[in-house]
């Protein structure tokens, strides 16, 4: 790409944003920010984005997930992955790391800066001569620390309308809330009191992309993140909610398209390897529109449904619904993928089953987050009542209690079959660290009832950690062993490639979730089969050809975890929650 191409791509961008005129206007100067990052010779190449198959498996953490006294926690962290996890991940996402006012991280106060608490930049780097990393770019609001929001309340020209100046009066019933919060915010200016939008929180506030300046400061933001610090995946968070209009409900915008579609142009266009996942916590019909026509959006997008689906397959000890989703997971093309995921910093999403879930199983899912020691966070509908949004309880302990004084043994095998059909689905599975280390609930925070996300956020010892993990009878050594050996075997297996093929089989047994993947070039095949329930099922074998429309050689497979494989005559055997990975040659 050379200069002119350059230049007629940004400057498409923003009339698609902005209009022929402003466009016109600030073309160059996007174009020479852009320029302060590429190598001096002035050199504009095409990188085609890295191929997915690169990031294998993803960790999510916090920098300061693992501590250690006197010690940064970045270094504990690089510490603890190389001693326990190794090469099974192929890529961090260090959540925030950057200066922050509240919010775990989310309100950022320099985006530019790494968070002293956690170290330096230099330690990112150490992280990265071992793993590809993804960095949190929070587009939609900075902090009022900021010192872009502070100078556009002290009236700087520079950053005036920086942020998003309300009346108080204006009519915004439409805008669709995703927590139950107030909207906008009284602040003190310049010009004395004034209200500015504020989406997530008080402390947190929105900027105005309706001004091109904020859009170039973010954009800068951008590239320092692939160009100059080499970040290989960004996640935009909280996307969804860029462009506000009122009179809309300020969600999913044309205009946030367009701004993700610039973005998602400038790394795959300027950089070798990086490219962009959306978060997007909606109703999955809506989060998919991420993806584009498949080339001009997102390469991931984050897969919101598998969560709540995967914990309403094991309460309810039915694989039905969650069969007949899988089925719709289609993708625009083959350079894109869904994240999956069944636990992260946040809680278990509901609002991605709209649709899909009845509200008694919501109900049946609330009142068992609740029994089990978690919360259930709730939004205004607008009509003056409220519906569930959110679980908030570390997904291992929503996967407790099934049944009165169960081993740890079965809790173990639950936990291990859901991880299974996140880890070996089509597309890229990503592990949250206390998902990882068996972490539990966690009530060590004296402001969980404010923040009861925290539930699912524990600081842990490494000198502790490491102590439970020694200890091959402990939980976590349990928990740890398993995620290892799954990722371990989809990691070498080309079958669980994303560009792999998947078809989802709809069983008369309804207890087992079953599903073929294929090698891209079809020289393996493996059959994925998860029990779901607590009882030893039964699998027609003669029902699994008819599904495949072929016979699979069951007398000629092998399980990939090692386990015998029980086999009438006419039926495969599976044990309470048992995992079978068969694998054969071409047929």
């Amino acid at each position: 790409m050379n200069e002119a191409s350059l230049k007629n791509g940004i400057r498409s961008s923003l009339e698609e944003i902005y209009g022929k005129q402003v466009a016109k206007t600030w073309t160059n100067r996007f174009f020479l920010c852009i320029k302060k990052y590429l190598p001096k010779d002035n050199s504009f190449i095409n990188h085609p984005a890295s191929r997915l198959e690169k990031h294998y498996s993803l960790l999510i953490t916090y920098g300061d997930s693992i501590q250690s006294p006197h010690c940064a926690p970045l270094v504990v962290l690089h510490e603890f992955l190389r001693k326990w996890v190794g090469d099974a991940v192929s890529t961090i996402h260090l959540l925030p790391f950057y200066p922050s006012s509240s919010d775990d991280g989310f309100s950022v106060i320099d985006p530019f800066s790494v968070d002293t608490g956690l170290g330096t930049w230099d330690h990112i780097n150490d992280l990265q001569a071992f793993y590809a990393l993804m960095f949190d770019f929070v587009a939609n609001h900075l902090s009022r620390s900021n010192i872009w929001i502070r100078e556009c309340f002290a009236g700087n020209p520079e950053y005036k309308d920086f942020a998003i100046f309300l009346e108080g009066t204006e009519d915004l019933t439409q805008v669709f809330r995703p927590r139950n919060l107030p909207l906008i915010t009284q602040v003190d200016t310049d010009r004395g009191k004034r209200y500015v939008w504020t989406t997530f929180s008080k402390d947190q506030v929105d900027v105005n992309y309706h001004n091109p300046e904020v859009l170039y400061c973010m954009m800068d933001v951008l590239l320092a993140y692939v160009l100059q610090r080499g970040a290989s995946i960004i996640r935009l968070d909280a996307v969804a909610y860029l462009w506000k209009e009122i009179g809309t409900n300020c969600i999913h915008h044309e205009k946030t398209h367009a701004i993700v579609r610039l973005f998602c142009w400038l790394t795959k266009n300027l950089t070798k390897q990086s490219f962009i996942i959306t978060e997007t916590n909606v109703p999955h019909n809506e989060n998919v529109a991420y993806f584009g026509d498949g080339s001009d959006e997102a390469t991931l997008v984050y897969n919101f449904s598998l969560p709540p689906l995967v914990f309403h397959t094991f309460l309810s000890q039915d694989a039905s619904v969650l069969g007949a989703w899988a089925k719709t997971l289609v993708l625009p093309s083959s350079s894109v993928a869904f994240f999956n995921f069944l636990a992260s910093h946040d809680g278990i999403g509901l609002m991605p089953v709209k649709n899909l879930l009845s509200d008694g199983d919501v109900e049946k899912m609330c009142l068992h987050t609740v029994k089990q020691g978690g919360f259930v966070s709730r939004r205004s509908k607008g009509d003056g009542t409220e519906s569930p949004y959110e679980l908030n309880i570390n997904y291992l302990s929503a996967l407790s209690g099934f049944t009165e004084n169960e081993p740890r043994s079965l809790l173990v095998s639950r936990f291990k079959a859901a991880t299974a059909i996140m880890v070996f689905l089509k597309g890229i599975p990503g592990i949250y660290i206390n998902s990882l280390i068996g972490s539990q609930n966690w009530y060590g925070d004296p402001e969980l009832t404010l923040y009861p996300r925290r539930i699912n956020r524990e600081k842990v010892s490494f000198k502790t950690l490491s102590k439970e993990l020694d200890d091959p009878n402990s939980l976590r050594s349990a928990v740890l062993g398993f995620h290892v050996e799954l990722l371990r075997v989809r990691k070498r297996e080309p079958a669980f490639s994303p560009s792999s093929e998947q078809r989802i089989l709809a069983l008369t047994n309804s207890a087992c979730f079953v599903f073929l993947r294929g090698s891209s070039d079809d020289s393996d095949k493996i059959l994925v089969l998860i029990n779901v329930t607590p009882h030893l099922q039964r699998i027609s074998i003669e029902e699994v050809w008819s599904k495949l429309d072929c016979p699979f050689p069951f007398d000629a497979c092998i399980d990939l975890l090692e386990k015998p494989i029980t086999i009438t005559a006419k039926e495969l055997v599976l044990n309470p929650y048992q995992v079978q990975l068969l694998k054969t040659k071409p047929f």
